[in-house]
């Protein structure tokens, strides 16, 4: 085969790749809601961190409406060449919703309401006042350019929900980031009542090294104590690749699934 050949079917190649992961994860994923004996199926979030933009839009047009993001800043430049690649397609805009699923700093509050449509990392009051300013001068600016308002941003508490001393955490782990499951509906309350944000639910990563069961369960329990409070927040955003059929058991709505659909994260230096 000439070089030019192998170009030309190397991007083919990854398409299909990507098409036969992602059947394989929604096959798990139905497989996983049958056994659980659910009537409803969970929503897909691709994670694509470290991954091209270039596979951002191969997923794009395989039906993917959904992608997460861990880091502003690379998150911030792909969804720009992400729309980049699409106006230079003739396609019109990718349509795709970006989920930022990471910790985050509030003062990159600003970058992130630029394009992202949910924050699923929402863990101090302080983060929430960065998130509704933000907006807020995000809405400002669109009204000076003549663009249209941009819809609320979508707001996840993110629960810790390890049950271990942060010195007993597996070393060099840590914690994974999150407020305390007694903070959570004093949390909720603040982002119900912030301009330009909407509470959505919770947010949870498995503890590392433990059973994920339990805390999927008390995610569920705090969850239905946010949503009794607040009826629209009813998002539980639980479960990746390899927790995913717990997290459909407890009643997760939204996965967060990474390298099963796109392969081990590429080298970064």
């Amino acid at each position: 085969m000439s070089e030019d050949a192998m170009q030309e079917s190397a991007p083919e190649a990854r398409t299909a790749e990507l098409g036969h992961a992602l059947e394989a994860v929604r096959r798990r994923i139905d497989r996983a809601v049958a056994t659980a004996g659910r009537d409803s199926t969970p929503r897909l979030i691709v994670v694509t961190k470290f991954h091209p933009a270039a596979d951002v839009r191969r997923l794009a047009g395989l039906g993917v409406q959904d992608v997460g993001e861990n880091r502003d800043q690379e998150a911030r430049a792909k969804a720009a060449e992400v729309e980049a690649l699409a106006e230079a397609a003739g396609t019109g805009p990718s349509g795709l919703h970006w989920h930022f699923i990471g910790q985050l700093q509030s003062n990159k509050a600003k970058y992130v309401v630029r394009y992202a449509a949910a924050v699923h990392s929402v863990d101090r009051a302080s983060l929430v006042t960065a998130l509704s300013s933000a907006m807020t001068r995000e809405q400002e600016r669109r009204q000076d350019a003549g663009l249209p308002r941009r819809e609320d941003l979508d707001c996840l508490i993110q629960v810790d929900l390890d049950p271990r001393p942060a010195h007993e955490r597996p070393e060099g782990i840590g914690s994974r980031g999150g407020a305390a499951p007694d903070g959570v509906l004093t949390l909720a309350d603040r982002i119900a009542g912030a301009e330009a944000l909407s509470l959505r639910g919770l947010m949870a990563v498995a503890p590392l090294g433990l059973d994920p069961e339990p805390a999927f369960r008390r995610l569920r329990e705090l969850s239905g104590a946010v949503a009794s409070r607040h009826p629209g927040a009813t998002w539980i955003s639980a479960g990746m690749s390899q927790d995913l059929e717990q997290a459909v058991a407890a009643g997760a709505t939204h996965l967060r699934i990474g390298t099963d659909v796109l392969g081990p994260r590429p080298e970064v230096g």
